[in-house]
């Protein structure tokens, strides 16, 4: 009998271990944002951003667009902590790493929303850590 309890205590550790690693495995498509961040991140891309890659962040000659197809296929299969890494410490070009960490995590709420990634009840963080276990994913499951 003690051996079967050991068994069936042992299995529920496992399966919340097991649970618990899978629900780190998030994609921007489980809404890992919300809409009151991404209106706040489209104030941080107008002030900052919009003059290099366009006001529907479509790119330019001076910048790559931020959203659409090309953007998806460049980042697919990336972490969320990348973007967010590269624009933290690059961007804006005119002033790299000037935002807020806070504001970065909002821009790229904003950008997540543009390439139609669904809002949650969460933020996303403002902390490499969490962000890693995002992973950008280019096309909707």
């Amino acid at each position: 009998m003690k051996l079967k309890f050991a068994i069936v205590v042992l299995a529920g550790i496992a399966a919340g271990v097991f649970g618990s690693v899978s629900a780190q495995e998030q994609s921007q498509w489980d809404g890992v944002y919300t809409a009151e961040q991404a209106t706040r991140g489209e104030v941080v891309y107008t002030e900052s951003c919009s003059v290099c890659h366009g006001p529907d962040l479509g790119g330019s000659d001076l910048a790559p667009a931020l959203a659409g197809n090309e953007f998806s296929a460049n980042w697919n299969n990336m972490k969320v902590g990348d973007l967010y890494d590269r624009v933290s410490k690059s961007m804006p070009l005119s002033a790299p790493a000037s935002l807020t960490a806070q504001q970065y995590a909002d821009l790229i709420a904003f950008i997540l929303q543009k390439g139609k990634a669904p809002a949650g009840t969460t933020e996303l963080p403002a902390k490499m850590e969490p962000l890693n276990a995002i992973k950008f994913v280019g096309t909707p499951p």
